[in-house]
């Protein structure tokens, strides 16, 4: 895990992460916890052997709770049970995604249905659920993980490219809903991060190559490099940010 600068309004905070055992999630959830965070997280999988490398590393064992995010009352009650187990939530870090491959031509009802229901509204309820602690407790911090693929006009993946830009507008109207709260809403905005789950699948030599010619950083992403973007964003480090997007891309897309 790369050192990252330490944040001491997160020591002891209760951060509540979405896919926080796998991929980016599961760096993020490292992350926290060497800030010396009370973290839960949800997934679907079994993430106790996770918990214990987790705890072996950082003194610190995260809170998991298994759930399928698309069961909006199943994450509801892991977020009670997390608030219960840690004090009101603190930080959100909507993380949770899948960024499956599928032909625009074959797409059909159910699978844009169950994207979006993965991809998108699991980040609204799970904001919903948070609010009303964070508000009672004078403040909170929310992490929307979205993405540049919508801004760079990719293909192959429109239910998720489409999620990601809903995202980044939820991010905004949340911001301005609830910034009277002491409660800040931002976008966190990967470029391709290289995991695990996109080798196995379609990621490809070629594909990899081609991104480092886009960016103007030559280094491969990694999850790790996600992380000091995301601490910042829910630490008092950005104490005056809100309703913004953090691109962490290499240098492909450009803002302003």
């Amino acid at each position: 895990m790369t050192d990252h600068p330490t944040f001491p309004d997160l020591a002891g905070a209760s951060v509540f992460i979405t896919g926080g055992g796998s991929g980016i999630g599961a760096a993020l959830t490292e992350g926290f916890l060497q800030q010396g965070s009370r973290v839960a997280f949800v997934q679907r999988s079994n993430a106790e052997a996770f918990c214990d490398r987790m705890e072996k590393r950082t003194g610190n064992r995260p809170l998991f709770l298994p759930c399928d995010i698309t069961d909006t009352q199943a994450l509801r009650a892991a977020i009670d049970t997390a608030a219960r187990a840690h004090g009101a939530i603190r930080v959100l870090v909507n993380n949770a995604a899948n960024d499956q491959r599928h032909p625009t031509l074959e797409i059909d009802e159910a699978f844009w249905d169950s994207s979006l229901a993965i991809n998108l509204k699991p980040y609204f309820f799970a904001a919903q659920a948070v609010i009303p602690g964070m508000r009672a407790s004078g403040g909170g911090s929310i992490v929307n993980m979205s993405s540049i693929s919508y801004m760079m006009a990719t293909c192959g993946y429109a239910p998720y490219i489409t999620s990601n830009a809903g995202i980044t507008g939820m991010t905004r109207t949340l911001a301005r809903e609830f910034g009277a709260d002491g409660i800040r809403v931002n976008a966190l905005m990967p470029g391709m991060v290289v995991t695990a789950r996109q080798l196995e699948n379609w990621l490809t030599p070629e594909d990899m190559a081609a991104q480092l010619e886009r960016q103007c950083l030559k280094q491969t992403l990694k999850p790790e490099d996600m992380v000091g973007g995301t601490l910042f964003l829910a630490s008092n480090a950005s104490a005056a940010m809100t309703a913004q997007a953090l691109v962490l891309d290499g240098g492909v897309v450009t803002t302003g």
